[in-house]
Order: C-alpha cells, then sequence, then structure tokens
C-alpha cells in the first residue's frame, strides 16, 4: 500500500499540487533553520530565536504555498 494513497500521480509523477505542498514543508524547514541561526546569532537568546522562528514557520508556509500555487497557474 501506497504511503500517500490520496496523492493523485499524473503523467509526470506527483500531481502538482502535492509537489508544491511537499516543496513548501521541505523549504520551510530550511529556511527556517536559517531565521533560528541567525537570530540566535544576532541576539544571542535562543528562546528569542525560537519564539521568532516559530511565527515564521507558520506565516512563511501559507505565503510561499499560495505564491507557488499563483506561479504554477499563471507562468
Amino acid at each position: 500500500m501506497p504511503l500517500a494513497p490520496r496523492i493523485r500521480w499524473g503523467r509526470h509523477g506527483l500531481c502538482r499540487r502535492a509537489k508544491s505542498a511537499i516543496k513548501t514543508v521541505t523549504w520551510r524547514v530550511v529556511a527556517s533553520t536559517d531565521t533560528l541561526f541567525i537570530v540566535w546569532i544576532l541576539t544571542g537568546d535562543i528562546r528569542i530565536a525560537g519564539s521568532i522562528m516559530s511565527i515564521e514557520i507558520v506565516t512563511k508556509m501559507f505565503l510561499y504555498y499560495a505564491h507557488e500555487r499563483i506561479w504554477n497557474r499563471f507562468m
């Protein structure tokens, strides 16, 4: 049984929406880790860095997904 049975496979692999969602999550891990380290270096406080990162994860994930979907639709 496939790991993600609800994801439809198109002729080029995963459907575009699934690819966009997976790309969104993996990019957020990379970008949020970067934010965590930058804020930690600048402030010297891991709690502040973690707080900023936790807000940034949520907001930027939705913004990136919307951007990706718009890009795929019009470009």
